[in-house]
């Protein structure tokens, strides 16, 4: 293919040769037009354009789903994080609360054992002397004592385990049923200060004192 400058001065020539001396020719600019003849036109032009727009058409789609999926990445993992901070949550409550209950039932365990270590103490001190200075002790009165002193004295004898084989009556004071006496006390089968203050409380409510309760007993080899 020819430049465009040797086309123009072929041109050129031509026109001296055809007897065109003295007129001012202007030379033809070949390598224009071959330019112009690229630039599409007509249906081609609607073709290249089409195919722009659906270019640019696929690259937003692109785009657009890129943007979908960093969204849904984004709340998906925010998701994740709330289920694990609350399940991190869940976890420390369990504890704390399996803590609580373990911290309970020692205090629970404590306190059983103590109140189970003073019955055992009662019980391996509670000789007929001492049990007999704790009754002094609650009764306060010293006349009031003899009485109620009499009384135990006949019916156990100071044995605060004494069971009567017949009626089943126990204790200091031989209650019947020996139940009666766990108003006073749960442990009541243990403790001697229990039983005592229990039978200072009948005497007193059934006779008035221990030494109203004594006539009647002197009367009755009973009361």
């Amino acid at each position: 293919m020819a430049s465009a400058t040797a086309v123009t001065a072929v041109g050129a020539v031509v026109g001296v040769a055809s007897g065109s001396e003295g007129k001012n020719t202007q030379p033809m600019d070949v390598a224009g037009a071959t330019l112009l003849a690229d630039v599409p036109t007509g249906a081609h032009a609607q073709t290249v354009s089409d195919n722009f727009i659906q270019q640019a058409g696929a690259q937003q789609a692109s785009a657009d789903q890129a943007a979908q999926e960093a969204a849904a990445k984004k709340a998906a993992d925010e998701a994740a994080r709330q289920k694990a901070a609350a399940d991190a949550q869940a976890k420390a409550d369990a504890e704390k609360a399996a803590k609580a209950a373990e911290e309970k039932r020692k205090a629970d365990e404590e306190a059983a054992n103590r109140a189970k270590a003073r019955t055992e103490m009662a019980a391996v001190s509670a000789s007929p002397g001492s049990v007999q200075a704790l009754a002094a002790s609650i009764v306060g009165d010293s006349g009031q004592f003899q009485c109620f002193s009499h009384i135990v004295n006949n019916e156990s004898g100071w044995d605060y385990q004494a069971t009567n084989a017949s009626s089943g009556a126990y204790g200091l004071v031989q209650a019947l049923p020996g139940s009666k006496m766990a108003s006073a006390g749960s442990d009541w089968r243990t403790n001697p200060a229990t039983q005592i203050k229990w039978g200072l409380n009948y005497m007193n409510e059934r006779y008035g004192s221990p030494c109203g309760a004594w006539s009647f007993w002197q009367s009755h080899s009973w009361y």
